[in-house]
């Protein structure tokens, strides 16, 4: 009898379509895992194509390429006495399957397709993959002619099946099926499965460390057994980075665990498990042995070998482990990092450059790339010879030995400060600064120049010249001529990465960060197309109040003294005139609600699915010991106008890491449409009419249930408002709160307006067609934001009016018993009794 198994798990820095690349990391990790003594390897989700592929899973290519490395593989001696499993994309009967492929000794013994497939947060799998669904099921798989041609077999086994040794029972999940409430683990443990194996492709997002292994934990529990976890890490082409958090469970406890945030490419955990702990653990749970007696069985490939030998009794069985989770501060400080790294050494840059303002914002994106320095010297420092290939590489120097965080700054990373006449000495004293200590290539500019040479242009072509509010301009002067200065920095860093290196007498260009952070992208507070667009954002997933946390980390971490002015600082986006020296914009005043506002409004309208009226029935709560219900309403309107006026602006976000589960990138993850009807007719009235039964506490008109089923009789203040998806964050909407930022563009609003309101196209150099919502104001002076459109502050007395005019629709219902009249109002502080009547109901 078998008692103890060595088993591998492995995290691999895979990249999609990198077939080459992917195969040496595959080779690499099962060579590590057999030098350990390990009988079983197994590795991430989609390994051999890399999981990011996307629509390249349509392409046939794709898949022969997928199968010319499994030859590969089978072909290698490093491969032999050792049972494997690899991910990759499998045509069967005309439908492509997500499939775990698992061979031994040049022989296939199963085709695993994936039972459940994700398509919350930034997955879309059923996109391109189907699920298997005939579970407990196999069925006859034709091998490719060169796969065939290497093992001597015409079919293989495909479908839901256990591999069957001559010691042990070995069960399959790939990724989501952990997650689902039909796990697969809990049938097949039952059946005898006492080694489960999950491959893996779960995203980083913040404040979700602790979600797989506190599944693996719960899962292993209950149902007694070995769990494998293998999990991509880094980036492998995309917005989201895999933090390679792999790690094996045993009977409730955690026993190995990867790295979290390394820079290694391949990282191999062994943990050798006692098979008779795992049987005497399931004996001892009586109700799970008379439901396993009862078990539906599984098909079984059974294979003559076996993970264990007669002389196991000399390995000693792994012991339980503790770590802690990475605080929130923590994840921004590496996660972040790591993504730029894998960034910059696939993309064949030479570096990055950033436009630093010496404000929050820019200051965290200057403070990930030197955390990045730190763990690139460090990982030198263990002797990773692929990341030291890799600095050599973009250094540009063969001999080169990164041995000093600032020096390697120095060479990596290009800082410019930008200023205008609007700029102060303290935010360019800062940004100096800054630089100073991170040890970045630092260069002060001023553009009064550029911004000049624009405005006289348009003067010469059209006799007139724009002036700033404070010297007696109109609004939409103030709006363009902070913007002109917005957009002429963005094509300045453009140029500056381009040409440093030449500069500098190196090789190669730099690639252009970007430092709007997800409530100004959800607000849409920034210019389009001004110094927020670049080629990357390692920020722009972080909350402003997370960004403040992790700089008060950074602070004491690395000892970056200055970072403590920048936070103490008032944010501004300096584009207009100061009075006498002395600041007159600030942020939060600009956008016409708070940080905290907007992190709160970012959760409901993302994570709990609230549109306009169902997020006033939430904050009016929430919000209740400092807003009365109108002020509420206000700024719930206020929101949802500024939020769909700009919501086209996502279509050009910068791309950016992928951490907060509210981002508005539409790009796979905020799938909504760019043009609204800002004004919100019908919500907005609907909110009106709760305002109204609220502030009177009467109603004019009889309530109308809202369904149970997708609403609950709950005080909001007492609800959850977590959402967690399978392999997404559960954020509680306390997680990250904003407060204030510093911003590259501004839109300024004016007082109220009437409903008078037509379209128009326009077309322009900036955006090629425009559709704009036009509001005429009662003043003069129109609120423009930056792609000129008109839009309003304020504006719910003009539609209180309008829709007296308009009239509305009513619903009375009347009872046998209590007239319509005495019907329960929100404002009552008693729940009215109710009783079954027969109801009438008259439109």
């Amino acid at each position: 009898m078998g008692r103890k198994v060595v088993v591998a798990a492995c995290c691999l820095n895979q990249w999609a379509m990198d077939f080459q690349g992917n195969l040496e990391r595959i080779i690499d990790s099962i060579q590590q895992a057999k030098a350990a003594g390990a009988m079983y390897r197994s590795g991430p989700e989609l390994e051999i194509p890399g999981y990011s592929c996307g629509d390249h899973y349509y392409e046939g290519d794709t898949i022969l390429h997928s199968w010319e490395v499994v030859a590969e593989l089978l072909r290698h001696p490093s491969c032999s006495d050792i049972i494997i499993d690899v991910g990759l994309p499998v045509m069967h009967k005309n439908v492509t399957y997500n499939c775990r492929l698992v061979f031994l000794n040049r022989k296939i013994l199963l085709i695993r397709p994936k039972l459940i497939l994700c398509d919350d947060g930034n997955y879309r799998e059923t996109r391109w993959f189907t699920a298997w669904r005939k579970t407990r099921q196999v069925e006859d798989h034709y091998l490719p002619r060169m796969i065939s041609k290497l093992t001597g077999q015409i079919t293989v086994p495909f479908g839901d099946a256990l591999i069957a040794t001559r010691d042990t029972c070995i069960g399959y999940e790939i990724c989501e099926e952990l997650w689902n409430p039909e796990s697969s683990h809990i049938p097949m443990s039952l059946d005898g499965a006492e080694i489960i194996v999950n491959s893996s492709g779960s995203y980083t997002e913040i404040r979700k460390g602790y979600v797989s292994r506190d599944l693996i934990k719960s899962s292993t529990a209950r149902s007694g057994g070995c769990y494998l976890f293998s999990n991509q890490r880094g980036c492998d082409g995309d917005r989201v980075y895999f933090c390679g958090d792999g790690m094996i469970g045993l009977n409730g406890t955690i026993v190995a665990r990867a790295t979290p945030y390394s820079l290694s490419e391949v990282e191999v955990i062994t943990a050798t498990i006692d098979l008779e702990s795992i049987r005497c653990y399931r004996s001892l749970i009586r109700s799970r042995c008379l439901h396993a007696s009862q078990s539906q069985a599984y098909p079984r490939i059974q294979i003559n070998f076996a993970l264990s030998n007669d002389d196991d009794i000399f390995l000693p069985s792994c012991a339980p482990i503790e770590y802690t989770i990475p605080l929130p501060e923590e994840e921004i400080l590496y996660g972040p990092a790591c993504w730029l790294w894998d960034f910059l050494r696939r993309s064949g840059q030479g570096g990055f450059l950033l436009p630093l303002s010496g404000g929050v914002d820019s200051s965290a994106t200057a403070t990930i790339v030197y955390s990045m320095c730190q763990l690139v010297v460090k990982a030198v420092g263990n002797g990773e010879e692929k990341v030291l290939e890799d600095v050599r590489r973009i250094v540009s120097q063969a001999d080169y030995v990164p041995r000093d965080s600032r020096e390697l700054c120095g060479r990596l990373f290009h800082t410019v400060y930008m200023a205008t006449e609007n700029s102060s000495s303290e935010t360019k004293a800062r940004a100096k600064l800054l630089s100073q200590q991170i040890g970045s290539y630092h260069i002060p500019v001023t553009i009064d120049s550029m911004v000049s040479a624009a405005l006289g242009i348009f003067s010469a072509a059209t006799g007139f010249i724009p002036k700033f509010r404070v010297r007696g301009g109109t609004t939409r002067e103030n709006v363009a001529l902070q913007n002109v200065q917005a957009r002429l920095r963005m094509v300045l860093a453009y140029l500056f990465a381009q040409l440093m290196l030449w500069v500098r007498g190196k090789q190669g260009g730099l690639l252009v960060l970007g430092s709007a952070n997800v409530d100004e992208a959800l607000r849409g507070y920034m210019t389009k197309y001004d110094c927020s667009s670049a080629d990357i954002n390692p920020i722009g997933g972080f909350s402003k109040a997370d960004l403040k946390r992790f700089l008060h980390l950074a602070k004491n971490r690395f000892n970056l003294t200055v970072l403590g002015d920048i936070l103490g600082a008032k944010p501004t986006a300096e584009l207009e005139p100061l009075n006498e020296g002395v600041l007159v914009q600030t942020d939060e005043e600009d956008m016409g609600m708070t940080y905290d506002e907007l992190s709160m409004y970012g959760k409901l309208r993302k994570v709990e699915c609230c549109g306009p009226f169902s997020m006033f029935g939430k904050l009016v709560h929430l919000w209740s010991d400092k807003c009365a219900p109108k002020e509420v309403a206000d700024k719930v309107k206020l929101f949802f106008r500024y939020y769909s006026i700009n919501r086209h602006k996502m279509t050009v976000l910068t791309p950016a890491y992928h951490a907060e589960t509210y981002s508005p990138d539409d790009h796979r993850f905020d799938h909504r449409q760019f043009l609204y009807n800002h004004r919100w007719l019908w919500q907005f009235r609907a909110i009106d009419k709760a305002v109204e039964k609220l502030e009177n506490g009467k109603s004019n008109e009889s309530e109308v249930e809202r369904s149970s089923s997708t609403r609950s009789n709950k005080d909001s203040r007492s609800s959850s408002f977590t959402r967690p998806s399978s392999r997404s964050s559960n954020n509680s909407l306390s997680g990250s709160l904003g407060s204030e930022s510093h911003r590259r563009g501004v839109e300024v609003a004016t007082g109220p307006v009437i409903e008078k309101s037509h379209s128009v196209h326009i077309c322009s150099a900036e955006n090629t067609i425009d559709t704009i919502h036009m509001i005429t104001p009662q003043h003069s002076d129109q609120t423009v934001n930056d792609h000129d459109s008109l839009t309003s502050h304020h504006g719910s007395s003009g539609e209180e009016e309008g829709r007296k005019r308009r009239g509305s629709a009513s619903i009375f219902i009347s009872t046998s018993e209590h007239s319509a009249q005495k019907a329960s109002r929100c404002g009552d502080l008693e729940l009215a009794s109710f009783q079954q009547h027969t109801t009438t109901v008259y439109l």
